[in-house]
């Protein structure tokens, strides 16, 4: 498998985090976004570089706006 990119880290990270906050399993978020579990899955690992309108359709799901999104994925980790 070839390596991560670390944006794509972060943002699945990142949706992981308010996912969790809304209490759903990947299953959960899956079907409020009309996309397959395994595939929420390996997004929130950073293994999909995902387009945009399954981002959007992600957001949607969890309430929060794509700005939001691409800022969890930009923000850098601290040391």
């Amino acid at each position: 498998m070839a390596a991560k990119d670390p944006v794509l880290r972060r943002l699945g990270s990142y949706l992981r985090n308010v996912r969790e906050e809304h209490g759903w399993s990947q299953e959960d978020l899956a079907f409020e976004c009309g996309l397959h579990r395994t595939y929420v899955g390996a997004v929130e690992r950073g293994e999909y570089n995902l387009t945009v309108l399954s981002l959007q359709r992600i957001a949607d799901a969890l309430g929060i706006s794509l700005v939001d999104a691409m800022k969890g994925a930009t923000r850098r980790a601290r040391p």
